[in-house]
This record gives structure tokens, sequence and C-alpha cells, in this order.
């Protein structure tokens, strides 16, 4: 008889089932020679110094251990000499994303701080005073905004981390980039002073979970600390 038919309960779908939750290892490539003397790189393309090559060889140990699903680099090469450590230690392969790149800057690149002060005053206060919308001066690449910026790295940060569900990744960028992941994790305005350090190959650990960004720790850098031999016996 018609409406006489069993009723069936739905199988699951995979709308209905939890994804499961990504781990990011957020790193900061290696010291390059403009990193010591403060002077700005941004799209530029600097190495890493003799110190940054001996901090990615500390920081490729100290995830020697560690389960990483996939491992992605900016393409700037101060990023992708740190990452390439790690690749040569665990023998995994090393892809890029464009997206994990730093801010460009603009005509401020390649300058000293105090440079920048001096030949841009107006377009340099407006970046202290954290102006996110506020337009860089013309250089050999195109500035972005601060806003656009954010947008551009948290955009590549959540689509890797969406795209390997369950899985750990180790994503290295740069400090621009790590300050933005923070600050979408924490939740912190845009406009706000960045009030914690962002240290070279420092290793920062975040959850991908529902499509939010937890953080889990920052600034790990015991293993950078050089070993002290007891030469006193």
């Amino acid at each position: 008889m018609p409406g006489d038919e069993p009723m069936t309960t739905p199988e699951p779908t995979s709308a209905t089932q939890p994804t499961p939750a990504t781990t990011i290892l957020l790193i900061r490539h290696g010291e390059t020679a403009w990193n010591a003397e403060r002077r700005l790189q941004g799209h530029l393309d600097i190495p890493l110094n003799a110190e940054g090559e001996r901090q990615a060889g500390l920081l490729a140990a100290a995830l020697a251990a560690e389960p990483l699903d996939l491992l992605v680099s900016s393409d700037l090469m101060r990023a992708r000499q740190t990452a390439q450590a790690i690749a040569d230690l665990r023998g995994i392969p090393l892809h890029i994303e464009a997206g994990l790149r730093e801010r460009c800057y603009g005509g401020f690149e390649g300058l000293l701080y105090a440079e920048i002060e001096q030949r841009y005053p107006r377009e340099f206060a407006a970046w202290q005073a954290r102006d996110i919308d506020g337009m860089l001066p013309p250089g050999k690449n195109h500035g972005e905004t601060f806003r656009a910026f954010f947008d551009r790295a948290t955009a590549a940060i959540l689509a890797l981390g969406a795209a390997h569900p369950g899985k750990t990744l180790a994503l290295v960028a740069h400090g621009g980039v790590l300050e933005c992941a923070y600050r979408l994790a924490q939740g912190l305005p845009l406009e706000t002073p960045r009030d914690f350090k962002v240290f070279n190959a420092s290793i920062n650990r975040f959850v991908l979970e529902d499509g939010k960004l937890r953080l889990g720790s920052w600034g790990e850098v015991e293993h950078l600390r050089p070993a002290v031999l007891d030469e006193l016996s």
C-alpha cells in the first residue's frame, strides 16, 4: 500500500562528518644580511647569510622527528633555502606557494629604516601609525597595503590547511606572514601595534579546525641555542 514503506535512516553524508583538524607549523626563514642591518627586503630576493644557514640546519634537526605530511615554502630565496634544509634532511619534496611571500613594500624595499623615514616621511609616518590602507611609494615592485597583504597571506594559509585536513603541514614564510597568522588566530585588529616578537627560524604552531585558525604555541627558538661544550675537564 502506498505510504506503508518502512522509514529508513539516511546514510550520513560528508557534509555531516566533522572535518579533521589540520596542524600547521608556520616557520620564519633564517637570518639574512639585510635582517641583521634592518634593511627592508619585501619582495627583493635576498639569500640567507651564514647565520641563517646555521639556523636552517638547526631548524631542520629540530623537526627531524616531527610528523610532516607536506612542506611548503614561499618562492623567495631566503624561505626556499630554509625549507630546503628541512627537505634535504627528511628526504621529502618541497612545494612552492607564492601566496606565502612577504609583503611588497614598493619604494621602501632595499632601504634602511632611517633612509625610509628621510626619503619618504609622509608614507613612513602612515606606515608607523598602522594605516592599513596606506599606499606605499612606487619602486621596483608594486607595493601592497597591509590590508591587501593580510588578505593574501591568510588566504594562502587557510587554503593550504583546508586542502589537507587531518595532516601536518610545515609552511616556511616570512615575518609579515607570521604576523598575519597571529592576528587572525588571536582576533587582533589590523590597526593595533605589533607587540609580539617574530623570530628568524622560529617554529609557530597553529591548528585549523572548522575553518578557524587557532594558535597553539608561538616563537619556539630553543633549537637555535648553540650547544655548550664542557671544556673544563
